[in-house]
């Protein structure tokens, strides 16, 4: 089962010992943002500082890198920095996506060069939530970019205005077995909002969350992880299930049976997925 990361920082590349603090932040995936947060002047530089990054970074597997658009100047020489670099990023992040083909072309131009990161791709175009179907099935993983669509439909950034854009995404990922990660909170002075809406987007079936502010980290981590109990009842019901030859059991009181043993399994399958890959806090600088 694809490991699914339930948290991923951004920050952006102007700095070298930023995007090096950045690390010692508990997220699973450490983002190098080469997109929104650099401004064009300093692109060049910040490729720079991302090529240093990765050299240095700790687990490169779990580093991400937002490229440019497809189709910009400024894409071709990300895609350059990604074939040169010594050290790869393990997730090259696209974004302004608008169909599938644009997720082929990158990953068939990199895996020229050798370079076969998993990609995924920031949903935040009409067009792209039109096509979400074959988008899904072309990348590894999706992230909601809320503020983009917003800006595009002429609405707030509400819950109400997105939700169907997030259950579009949450479908299509459950088909695939494709990540789904929510968009960022950009309402950092109110922390309840981050618990709602990170407690809603799981109950969609969303696997983890973006955040630009590491003070955010712990909340998300929480919410969309799965406790003790939660582990231990879904093997319990795994085991009940099993030992009634696959048909229905009774357990605690409760009826389970072939369905409940498939979510059990799953929630035990992902959760080993995710230790054997993000789990080990000791690595982390």
């Amino acid at each position: 089962m694809r490991a699914r990361p339930r948290s991923i920082l951004y920050t952006p590349a102007l700095s070298l010992d930023r995007v090096m603090k950045a690390w010692s932040y508990d997220a699973d995936v450490h983002l190098i943002d080469l997109e929104d947060s650099v401004p064009p002047a300093d692109k060049p530089a910040a490729r720079e500082i991302c090529r240093a990054a990765l050299e240095k970074a700790p687990r490169p597997r779990n580093v991400a890198v937002r490229m440019n658009e497809l189709g910009t100047l400024a894409a071709v020489h990300d895609v350059l920095l990604f074939a040169e670099a010594p050290v790869k990023p393990g997730i090259v992040l696209m974004t302004m996506v608008t169909t599938a083909v644009e997720i082929d072309l990158l990953r068939r131009t990199l895996a020229s060069a050798g370079v076969r990161p998993e990609i995924y791709v920031t949903v935040e175009t009409v067009e792209s939530i039109h096509d979400i179907d074959a988008i899904a099935r072309a990348a590894d993983g999706l992230v909601f970019g809320s503020a983009d669509l917003a800006a595009t439909l002429g609405v707030d950034i509400s819950w109400e205005s997105m939700q169907a854009a997030r259950q579009a995404m949450a479908m299509a990922c459950a088909r695939y077995d494709t990540v789904c990660v929510d968009t960022a909170n950009y309402r950092l002075s109110e922390p309840d909002v981050l618990t709602e809406e990170t407690t809603r987007v799981r109950a969609l079936g969303f696997h983890g969350k973006a955040t630009v502010h590491p003070g955010e980290l712990a909340e998300i981590n929480r919410v969309l992880g799965p406790d003790a109990d939660e582990l231990d009842h879904a093997r319990r019901v795994a085991a009940a299930v099993a030992e009634a030859d696959g048909g229905i059991a009774v357990l605690d009181g409760h009826m389970v049976g072939p369905p409940f043993a498939r979510r059990a399994r799953d929630t035990v399958a992902r959760e080993d997925a995710w230790t054997a890959r993000f789990g080990d806090r000791g690595e982390r600088a």
